[in-house]
This record gives C-alpha cells, structure tokens and sequence, in this order.
C-alpha cells in the first residue's frame, strides 16, 4: 500500500505495534499494517513469527494471554481501539475468528449461529446468508457442534462470526488441520464474500499459497517483525519468497542465514 490507498479507503490502520508477554518477552515489535475497505488482506508466516499475537493484540484478546501492548496503535475507522475490551471492538464490527475454541461443541450447529447474533436493527447478514454461503449448516442445523467435521467446524465459526455483523471478519489459520479440497471451498467462499457481500477480511494463514490465492496484499511476518510486504504477484516473484515461504526452490540454494544478510544489505524490493 504504501501510500497507494488514500487514508479514506482504509478500514483498519495498525502503526508500530508492540506486544510484551509477561512483561519481559517481546512477541511483536513495530508491526505497521493497512487494511483497505472491501479487500482481503493476508498475514503470512510459519509458527512462531507472530501472526496469532497481532491479530488477538487488534480483536482485543491480548490481556487473555499474559501480555499487553506497550507501543503503537489500532485505528478501525477512524477511531483508535487499541486495548478495548473484544466486545466493544466487536460491537464496532470487527469481529475474530479464532484459531482455537471456534465453536461450543455441546450445543447444535443452529444454536451455536444464533448465540453470536447481534440483532442489530441494520443487520446486513442473515441466517439465509450463512447458508447461502455453507449450505451444509443448514442440513447439519439440529446436529451437535461437536460431532462436525473440521471443515464444517470451521465453516460454522466463519457463519457465526457473519451474525455478529462484521465490517472487517479477521480469521486465524483457516486452513489449520484441513484437506486441500475443504480449504480450497473456503477460500472460494471467502472469495465470494468479498465479491457479493463486500466484506473485508483480514487473513492471518501459514499456508502461503492458499491465502495469496485471493489475497489483494499480504505481509510475511517472522520472529515479531513484517519482513515483506507487497501485492501477491511481487510476492511471488520474489525467489526468497518462493523459496522459504512457497516451498518453491530456484536458481542457486541459499540457507536461511543467505536470506537474512540479503535483507541487511539490501531493500527486498529493490
């Protein structure tokens, strides 16, 4: 984005973020990201690099972890929610998807979808719009939550998510324990989302060819920081990229110490 989005068009604004666990651990440091209304934003990097702490540092679940944010801010629409309760950010309509505990596994599918409904006079999303998108929920509507597939469990946190209203859904590791197949119909459905329904995510992914898929931008993150940034086709034309996050080997073989003197040296994108 870099200055390529005018300030109007950005939903969520985050600006050198910092998150220190247990008052002596830094888990993120100086994280800046934009997401623009009505595009699919992704969060890219193997386990550890910090993708889970910034997006609960911005849905307002960090104090749940032992950490709090000690610098930067989290802008959503103009106004500055960092460190908000998680049910003010959602009543402003950014609403998480969580990497764990998705779902209440003891109650059925539809009781679960109803238990997150805001009943907002001004509702956008429906009952009819989960199932439109999950057709699945709905013949599974009077089943136990615990008994769905992991697919469909995901399926039912993303249309539960849908009830509360979101203007921005962020979704933590969709992909997570999941067929190609199963991810390959989320991603068509998240797609279809942002298409028909103009909703903006906000995709937190270790699988790097799926999110960049349908992603519009996307930032690598590693050991706290975003080392790379920039629109899927630059990023998948980058060979340290390809190489170390895709899995895609070309030209000579460098090791992971190549990469990191190579970005010391020298701009990624240069």
């Amino acid at each position: 984005m870099k200055g390529e989005v005018p300030y109007d068009d950005i939903l969520l604004e985050v600006s050198k973020l910092e998150v220190i666990y247990n008052r002596a651990v830094m888990a993120i440091q100086g994280v800046s990201i934009k997401v623009p209304k009505g595009s699919i934003v992704a969060i890219l990097g193997t386990n550890g690099a910090g993708k889970t702490t910034l997006i609960r540092a911005i849905s307002g679940f960090i104090p749940s972890e032992y950490a709090e944010i000690t610098d930067g801010t989290v802008i959503f629409e103009g106004e500055d929610i960092t460190s908000k309760s998680p049910h003010e950010i959602v009543r402003r309509g950014l609403v998480l998807v969580p990497e764990r505990e998705k779902i209440f596994t003891t109650m059925t599918t539809l009781e679960n979808i109803k238990s997150s409904s805001l009943a907002k006079k001004e509702a956008i999303f429906s009952l009819e719009t989960v199932y439109e998108y999950f057709p699945i929920l709905k013949e599974r509507s009077s089943q136990i939550a615990g008994y769905l597939s992991g697919g469909e469990r995901q399926m039912l946190a993303i249309g539960t998510a849908l009830l509360c209203q979101p203007r921005l859904l962020l979704i933590d590791e969709l992909s997570l324990g999941l067929s190609v197949q199963v991810v390959s119909s989320l991603i068509e459905a998240l797609k279809r989302m942002k298409k028909e329904l103009g909703l903006t995510i906000l995709l937190v992914e270790q699988n790097a060819e799926a999110a960049l898929k349908i992603a519009d931008y996307a930032y690598i993150m590693e050991t706290g920081r975003v080392v790379f940034d920039g629109p899927p086709e630059k990023l998948l034309a980058h060979e340290d990229v390809r190489e170390f996050y895709l899995g895609i080997k070309g030209g000579k073989e460098k090791s992971y110490k190549d990469v990191k003197q190579y970005r010391r040296t020298r701009r990624w994108w240069g």
